[in-house]
């Protein structure tokens, strides 16, 4: 049995680690409400946008873009989106393990093939590319969710949109987290390039043809790159919902454990004091015992 210094000491050591975790639940609910509203806000018009999108691409075959343009997939660029800092429960665990459920899935050939990029956002997904030991890695994006804003994350969605164009990848893919509610997060590999047009009826608002004002040339050059940003934005926005969410109940479940611990310890303090006590009365019995019998 552990002596009273040790079991204190112990002790002392969880209360530290619960206000620790304490503070750190606060801090992620607070940043909690402003990621919630700002994806809550951001949502409806980033998929009204790529609903138009996707309704102004599937609406004519005359319509062309680049951005729209569906080759064989050879060569893929995958954007892995995960947090910079770790102690957010399974948030980080899950985006890698769908990311080798697709590389084994769907881009096994690809993956042979050394035609598999990966664009890591966020410290975590930088380190899970080194550690698996993948040889293509691009442009490496740390730090954004630090200050989480348009105009940064907008340099990391147009480095995939040139590639793209420039015809260095086929296809490109986000993985990331998806913002359902606090408790729940749901992983998506959503595709970004090329453009995925209706694929039927109930997705297409008209089945008129569409005139274009001012142009079709002009729909190209400026929606379509600004519609492909704020998608680009939107999942950043839901992965940073997310990951204050799954902070906020990790740290939660942290604290619990931490009183269910102290509770363990303070009860083997008192046993083991007792014990102390119990062991001191009868040295004093004893010792008391053979003075009268001498």
């Amino acid at each position: 049995m552990a002596n009273l210094k040790e079991v204190k000491s112990r002790i002392t050591s969880v209360i530290s680690t619960q206000q620790i975790t304490k503070a750190m639940k606060m801090v992620a609910a607070a940043k909690l409400r402003r990621a919630q509203d700002r994806i809550t806000q951001m949502r409806p018009y980033a998929d009204k946008l790529t609903s138009i999108l996707s309704n102004v691409t599937g609406a004519s075959e005359s319509f062309e873009s680049v951005y729209a343009e569906q080759r064989d997939v050879k060569k893929v660029l995958i954007v892995v989106v995960s947090s910079d800092r770790g102690l957010c429960g399974p948030f980080n665990t899950n985006v890698f393990r769908k990311v080798r459920a697709r590389l084994v899935d769907t881009y096994a050939q690809q993956l042979e093939a050394g035609n598999v990029t990966f664009l890591p956002v966020g410290k975590k997904a930088s380190d899970f590319v080194k550690r698996q030991g993948y040889a293509n890695v691009v442009m490496e994006y740390a730090g954004l969710f630090q200050n989480l804003k348009f105009e940064e994350v907008r340099e990391a969605a147009e480095y995939a949109m040139d590639q793209f164009e420039a015809g260095a990848y086929d296809y490109v893919e986000v993985v990331y987290n998806e913002f359902v509610s606090v408790s729940t997060q749901v992983v998506q590999a959503e595709q970004f390039l090329p453009i995925k047009p209706a694929e039927s009826e109930e997705e297409t608002s008209f089945s008129v043809d569409y005139i274009f004002e001012p142009s079709q040339e002009y729909i190209a050059q400026e929606l379509i790159p600004t519609t492909l940003k704020m998608q680009f934005f939107k999942a950043l926005l839901d992965s940073n919902a997310s990951e204050q969410g799954a902070r906020m109940l990790a740290m939660d479940a942290a604290t619990e454990n931490a009183s269910e611990l102290l509770r363990e310890l303070r009860l083997a303090y008192n046993r083991t004091r007792q014990a102390a006590i119990t062991t001191e009365i009868l040295e004093i019995v004893a010792g008391a015992n053979a003075l009268d019998e001498g």
